[in-house]
């Protein structure tokens, strides 16, 4: 079964997608399945945190 995430982010969009560059940097351009797993999470969790900042903007 696929792992559900939480869709509030805790974290501000920037946090996030400064683990989301590390990942890449760190992976040289290819994610294991683990680390793929983890970057889908991660975007969830900016796609959240994008979308707080907008509606708290608004």
């Amino acid at each position: 079964m696929p792992p559900t995430y939480d869709c509030r982010s805790l974290r501000p969009a920037d946090v996030v997608n400064a683990e989301i560059r590390s990942l890449w940097e760190q992976s040289d351009g290819r994610l294991s399945p683990d680390e793929e797993e983890r970057y889908h999470g991660l975007l969830v969790e900016w796609a959240a945190a994008v979308r707080d900042n907008t509606a708290q903007a608004a």
